[in-house]
């Protein structure tokens, strides 16, 4: 869908996409009595102004508060549950030169594709470990990761899997239709930034450097009638509080119009990648993170918060105990990285290293059930 009430139009008119100043200055003008105000209200309800106050830098003094409420909410909306999922990386291919990815077409290495039959062995392999939640990824390799590429393997895995997903490059609602009619019931895509100037600077070359395409993406998916919708932005390209308020517009805007879908949030930080120079002229801290994370949570009270294993394993632990919904374990980035092409590439590099077993006791340590399957395929049709 585009027109007068698009995303892109709902970002302009709020000064979210281009000229920022008007509001890294009203989130230095927050006060504390702000916070303490919309503290006070009822947990899970959106208002751009709640969340303006709730991200501010003033606001880092209530992260206790915040906490507290945020568990509470999250415990009353999910349950002491967490689900687990794994990745599945197919191809490292790409014709995109984000300058920040591995998979950057500019770089030099050996490339790898998994055949059908290869990516059923990896999932094999996936399935072996308990996981029934898979999510299946590629970079943009079109010419190859078709999809009808997704579709047959997406057939040779439903068996498998009680839910299946995709992280890919943006497709038409036609291809949209065709995974859903498959068994991929979700897909996430991350903006990457909500600022055009520094989404321009970071995707020079590639049918990625289209900032409008990728952003009307979702209505897309909506339309093809996906049930879950994943939304992020990659944190240490731009202001991560501006970034914030643009992804929550975003939210706002597909939890409205495809209100059959359920809206979730991912929090990836800029990680180490082949040949790839560092970046941190907007590094995120741990501290800041935590506080994206709460304030999302207590404006969007049934939204997924995901986590995944981009993180160091002391703090996911301690994540997992005040909003996290869904959490993968026990990943890699690279095609075949589970079993058949253990040599490969990697996207980046994971920071939490631990089994998937491991993950799961040490949520049922901190009293939480790790949920490998919490509904039947059957529901869907």
């Amino acid at each position: 869908m585009t027109g007068a009430n698009d995303i892109a139009t709902i970002l302009r008119h709020r000064g979210l996409d281009a000229d920022t100043g008007r509001w890294r200055a009203a989130l230095e003008g927050v006060k504390a009595s702000e916070v303490e105000r919309y503290l006070a209200e009822p947990a899970g309800r959106y208002g751009f102004e709640r969340l303006l106050a709730l991200i501010s830098p003033v606001a880092q003094n209530y992260l206790e508060q915040m906490a507290q409420a945020a568990h509470k909410l999250t415990v009353r909306r999910f349950g002491k549950c967490v689900q687990m999922y794994v990745p599945l990386y197919v191809s490292n291919y790409c014709i995109n030169s984000c300058l920040y990815c591995g998979y950057n077409c500019a770089n030099e290495f050996k490339r790898t594709r998994l055949t059908i039959e290869q990516a059923v062995a990896e999932a094999d392999v996936i399935a072996g470990k308990g996981f029934r939640h898979i999510l299946l990824l590629s970079s943009e390799d079109p010419e190859y990761a078709t999809v009808d590429y997704f579709v047959e393997l997406a057939g040779r895995l439903r068996s498998k899997f009680e839910s299946m997903s995709v992280e890919i490059y943006p497709m038409s609602e036609d291809g949209y239709a065709r995974l859903l009619a498959a068994g991929i019931d979700g897909v996430t895509l991350y903006q990457e930034t909500y600022g055009r100037d520094v989404y321009a600077e970071n995707h020079p070359a590639g049918p990625k450097s289209d900032y409008d395409s990728r952003l009307l993406a979702h209505d897309r998916t909506g339309a093809a009638g996906m049930r879950r919708l994943g939304l992020g932005v990659l944190l240490g390209l731009g202001d991560w509080r501006i970034d914030t308020l643009a992804l929550a517009e975003h939210a706002h805007y597909l939890m409205k119009m495809y209100w059959r879908a359920q809206v979730s949030f991912s929090f990836p930080r800029l990680r180490p990648a082949v040949n790839v120079a560092a970046r941190s002229k907007y590094s995120v801290s741990d501290r800041e993170l935590v506080q994206m994370m709460l304030a999302l949570r207590l404006c969007f009270g049934d939204a997924g918060i995901v986590l995944s294993t981009r993180e160091r394993a002391e703090l996911r632990d301690n994540l997992v105990r005040l909003c996290v919904t869904k959490m993968s374990a026990g990943s890699k980035t690279n095609p075949g990285g589970y079993s058949v092409k253990a040599g490969s590439v990697e996207q980046f590099a994971i920071d939490d290293s631990r089994s998937p077993a491991e993950v799961a006791a040490m949520l049922e340590a901190s009293g939480i059930e790790p949920v490998w399957k919490d509904w039947d395929k059957a529901f869907s049709g």
